[in-house]
């Protein structure tokens, strides 16, 4: 019997559960019973207009944690998703709704800055060695700044529902007489499998792993770890970018120098999800599942009475209990 069937339980010797890793089946269960419990409270919750909002909710949120696990993964983070998101949606907004850009050209414009973020602070982080937290906290002043100079201060309404370029708002719900259907999840399920691939069965993904786990190890193992590094944040502004489109499909308008807070949702979903803070370790399915917490509860708490505040002080019990897993778990493999 080997050290770590030794080491564990009934539960986690489990050959399902080694195969899929007990915290994403915990938190999965966490995921369930807190559906329950809302619905149980609040009759209306069971609603399908409520579904429709907590996807609406989750969509650019994970898209944007998507991307920062890779960052966590490498032991850094990304604090500019938040503020990237929205300003890449208001500059993109701008170019269509101002500048009478294709509707076409205005998302990849919203991509495109997330590339060339995601890009300056990958240099930043893995070529000029700068802590992760300030090159993005200062990136995340950076973009704030651009959106609202190039937008000049005011909102941008992306073309709605029934006009010629509102075709794109259909890409995450579609109405078909009078129900709406979210076909965005979709999307979410597709890129989730892409990810899941990506990190685990391919050579960017392993690298990317091998440098939150032991980054000089990596380095002297003959991996170009700049190159790598620089990836993980290469992709980070990439899926921002993305999460910058569903955002401008989601909401009418988008105000100038907004998105501060949204980054924290998307990396509390992922640490939630099992993504460790220390780096060398994480999921992208338990990012998803990470995040659905975070939606179910910024939905279902209004539904009981709580209000944001509450949501807020919930979330940052969750993310010390996730952290504190974490690290536990970290000191046991020590």
């Amino acid at each position: 019997m080997s050290n770590e069937k030794k080491n564990g339980n009934a539960f986690t010797n489990n050959p399902i559960v080694r195969a899929v890793g007990a915290q994403r089946i915990v938190v999965l269960i966490a995921l369930i019973v807190l559906f329950a419990f809302f619905c149980i409270k609040s009759p209306a919750f069971r609603s399908y207009p409520t579904l429709l909002s907590i996807l609406g909710y989750s969509y650019y949120i994970t898209l944007m944690a998507i991307g920062v696990t890779f960052c966590l993964i490498t032991a850094g983070v990304d604090l500019s998703i938040g503020t990237g998101t929205v300003a890449y949606s208001l500059i993109g907004g701008y170019c269509v709704v101002t500048l009478g850009m294709p509707i076409g050209v205005g998302m990849l414009v919203t991509i495109l800055l997330g590339l060339i973020f995601g890009t300056l602070n990958g240099t930043m982080v893995a070529v000029f060695d700068l802590p992760p937290f300030i090159a993005t906290l200062c990136t995340m002043m950076i973009v704030r700044g651009v959106g609202s100079i190039v937008s000049g201060g005011m909102s941008v309404t992306w073309p709605s529902v029934g006009t010629p370029q509102g075709w794109f708002r259909s890409i995450f719900r579609i109405q078909i007489g009078e129900t709406m259907y979210p076909i965005g999840f979709l999307w979410i399920i597709l890129l989730i499998v892409i990810m899941t691939i990506v990190l685990n069965k391919t050579k960017l993904g392993r690298y990317i792993i091998a440098i939150g786990s032991n980054k000089e190890a990596t380095r002297l193992s003959g991996v170009k770890v700049v190159k790598y590094h620089m990836a993980a944040y290469i992709i980070s502004g990439f899926f921002t970018g993305l999460a910058g489109i569903a955002y401008a499909a989601t909401f009418q308008a988008i105000a100038a120098a907004g998105g501060a807070g949204l980054e924290l949702d998307a990396i509390a979903g992922a640490i939630i999800g099992g993504t460790s803070m220390t780096g060398g370790s994480g999921s992208i399915v338990g990012t998803l599942i990470g995040v659905f917490i975070m939606s179910m509860l910024k939905t279902g708490l209004p539904y009981i009475g709580l209000q944001a505040n509450w949501q807020q002080i919930i979330t940052g019990v969750i993310l010390i209990i996730a952290v504190g897993v974490d690290v536990i778990k970290n000191k046991k493999l020590a």
